[in-house]
């Protein structure tokens, strides 16, 4: 296999780079739906995030390589602790209902009568991430059982004569075009963040992609090698990241900026205040920032927001200008 893009090699595509530095700070929030234009580096940038995760600490032998701090009562007792790199997996558009969710192992129930459960993609996934390409064509009945276990944190398979619960706690991020389809409402309101990617228009842009794509084909290894200080320093800003979060602050002024700015678009429901606050208090973590300032909000209030409102047919404003617009009369 050859080593994946590097991330910090992804030309442009801010937005996009910022969202999933945030889901992976702060798995709280839900994941990231990265919609636009095919060609545009929305799986490399998933897979670039792969190699950037430090390593986590699981119980040796667990299928669903759990936190030594909470077994999860499938480990094998007394057994030790290892590290190994943050699960990132694939879910294929046509996978079957029991490779995702997991199903009986037919080789050993056929050799020895034995009903044991076969763990699937989200027993896979589990503390890690669960990535979707083309989620806007995937079946509706996958789009349900991706919700409930989404909102569970948990994997309940009753089936061929198996009880089976076992954790089931990932960030999902989806990619897919909108030219070829609509995500179902219940689907897209479980995306914390909704990132928009274009086409590059500058030509030195451009010309940059072309560049640093031949020469990561020709030699992956050396091209990894170039950017491999990069790479380190994102990184280490999120190991800081993640050590800082918890303490910092959001006050009160912060949150009635949240709710103000959610009341004023009409989001439906409390969801996009949460995320607004969330992903403002991933930011500042990013940033090195002790407490949530109005910049941070500014900057994420249109990847938190513009999925969750409601579409006015006589408006034709997008959702990203309604949300700057909003913002600055709000926040002047």
């Amino acid at each position: 296999m050859p080593a994946p893009f590097p991330f910090s090699a992804i030309v442009g595509q801010d937005e996009m780079k910022l969202a999933v530095l945030m889901a992976a700070v702060e798995p709280a929030l839900g994941g990231v739906l990265v919609l636009g234009d095919r060609g545009t580096g929305k799986s490399t940038a998933v897979r670039a995030l792969a190699a950037l995760l430090p390593p986590m600490r699981a119980v040796d032998g667990c299928p669903y390589h759990c936190d030594p701090a909470q077994r999860c009562g499938h480990c094998t007792p007394g057994a030790k602790t290892v590290t190994r790199p943050v699960p990132v997996v694939d879910l294929p558009l046509g996978a079957s209902e029991d490779r995702i969710v997991g199903a009986l192992d037919l080789e050993r129930a056929l050799a020895s009568g034995q009903k044991v459960f076969e763990p699937g993609l989200l027993a896979r996934a589990h503390r890690g991430f669960l990535y979707i390409d083309e989620v806007n064509l995937l079946e509706d009945h996958l789009v349900d059982l991706l919700i409930d276990v989404a909102a569970s944190g948990e994997n309940v398979v009753e089936r061929d004569g198996l009880s089976v619960r076992h954790p089931a706690r990932f960030v999902l991020i989806g990619s897919g075009n909108p030219e070829e389809g609509e995500l179902r409402p219940q689907l897209l309101d479980r995306f914390g963040l909704s990132v928009e990617v274009r086409t590059p228009t500058a030509l030195p842009e451009r010309v940059a992609v072309i560049k640093r794509r031949d020469a990561y084909e020709r030699d992956p290894e050396a091209f990894e090698a170039q950017w491999a200080k990069e790479d380190a320093k994102v990184r280490r800003r999120i190991v800081r990241a993640r050590a800082q979060i918890k303490d910092v602050a959001v006050d009160d002024a912060m949150l009635m900026h949240c709710a103000a700015l959610c009341q004023h678009l009409g989001s439906d429901g409390l969801r996009g205040e949460l995320t607004l606050m969330r992903a403002a208090r991933a930011l500042a973590a990013l940033d090195g920032d002790t407490a949530v300032q109005l910049t941070h909000l500014r900057r994420i209030a249109a990847p938190a927001l513009r999925h969750r409102m409601r579409r006015d047919p006589l408006d034709d404003t997008g959702s990203t200008e309604r949300i700057e617009k909003a913002a600055a009369e709000l926040w002047p």
